[in-house]
């Protein structure tokens, strides 16, 4: 493969339930350790229902992998690309058994996650270890492969720039006389993480540069969370975007755009938090509604073509060179190797971990 310093790409990401049966074994893989009782399991179990038991996060990938694939092939790196996940089919451990198998050595991941918090990205980085570790332990007679990952992509023109261009396509539905405000949504995460990580800095920065890509001047806008999960008493980042919506009805605001920001794709959370209940807070408020469709749901294109962008872009500085980094923020650059001690898992008062956000999906 030419003097590629890697072999291979590592596509990473959640997983989620293909068939009605496997919904309650998923949720449980995702909740293991937590002690969420099966009747809470059931409950979120019925989102998925809603949508016959299947997740649309596992083809997405498979898009996304064969799209990813393809691109580098034609900017001439032709390096196979494996997809892993963390809670389901096809878990990271039998794909990295796979790659070993296969003859890797050293691969790239990229991760279904554009920001830097745990959840996000050390949690991933922690499961790649784990799953290297059982794989050397069920297959001692593997070399297992080196895997190092891409650099957090929250601002790279390829991730913002067809966020503002699903922005004005969804401004568009509300009709030529609409002054919509922008709503932009991210899952919520406990204070405790978000305070160890760049995750709302890097979501604020990330609103900020759609929001002047859809428009001169840009619309007014405004940055909430969904999706939260666990005890009351823990504090999360806040507002809720349903509590939101109710707050812009009260000020007079007519409509808005939902823009999923800190989602890659549109999967469960995004189509039941936002097309169904944030929709239905819209209808009984009287605002007009839309949504954007995230960037890497279909079609891909620019969206992969962006990660061919951070593979090429890794590539050249493990050669040796100065890259230039494609990045539209103005925020202190994270640097492309995480720090051993960056986003650290969040502690709980009584010193147990607030573990990742619950909502699986």
């Amino acid at each position: 493969m030419g003097d590629f310093p890697y072999d291979a790409i590592l596509l990473v990401s959640f997983g989620g339930p293909e068939g009605p049966d496997d919904v309650i074994p998923f949720l449980e893989n995702v909740t293991s350790g937590r002690g969420i009782p099966r009747e809470r399991l059931a409950l979120v179990g019925e989102h998925y229902a809603h949508f016959g038991g299947v997740s649309p996060i596992n083809e997405q990938c498979r898009r996304q992998r064969g799209g990813l694939e393809s691109a580098l092939a034609d900017a001439g790196m032709e390096l196979p690309v494996y997809w892993g996940n963390r809670n389901w089919d096809p878990y990271l451990s039998d794909e990295i058994e796979r790659m070993a198998e296969d003859g890797v050595t050293r691969a790239l991941a990229v991760f279904t996650s554009a920001y830097s918090s745990y959840s996000g990205c050390r949690q991933y980085r922690e499961n790649i270890i784990a799953a290297r570790d059982e794989v050397a332990k069920r297959r001692p007679e593997l070399t297992i492969p080196e895997i190092d990952k891409v650099r957090a992509y929250y601002d790279h023109p390829g991730f913002i720039e067809p966020f503002a261009e699903a922005t004005r396509a969804a401004v568009a539905k509300l009709g030529e006389d609409a002054e919509p405000t922008l709503v932009f949504t991210a899952h919520s995460i406990p204070m405790s993480m978000a305070s160890t990580s760049d995750y709302e800095a890097q979501l604020a920065e990330a609103a900020r540069l759609v929001a002047e890509r859809v428009a001169d001047p840009a619309p007014p806008y405004t940055l909430v969370w969904q999706s939260r999960s666990g005890p009351p008493q823990v504090p999360w980042l806040e507002p809720d975007v349903n509590d939101e919506i109710r707050r812009l009805a009260d000020t007079g605001v007519e409509s808005i755009v939902i823009v999923p920001v800190g989602f890659v794709s549109d999967h469960i959370e995004v189509m039941w938090d936002l097309d169904e209940e944030a929709a239905a807070t819209a209808a009984d408020a009287g605002i007009s509604f839309a949504r954007a469709v995230a960037p890497g749901t279909e079609p891909v294109d620019a969206f992969v073509a962006m990660w061919v962008d951070l593979v090429r872009e890794r590539i050249e500085a493990e050669r040796g060179g100065s890259p230039t980094r494609a990045a539209l923020g103005t925020l202190e650059v994270r640097p492309d190797v995480c720090r051993v001690d960056c986003c650290p898992a969040p502690v709980r008062p009584a010193g147990r971990p607030d573990g990742p956000p619950g909502r699986p999906l």
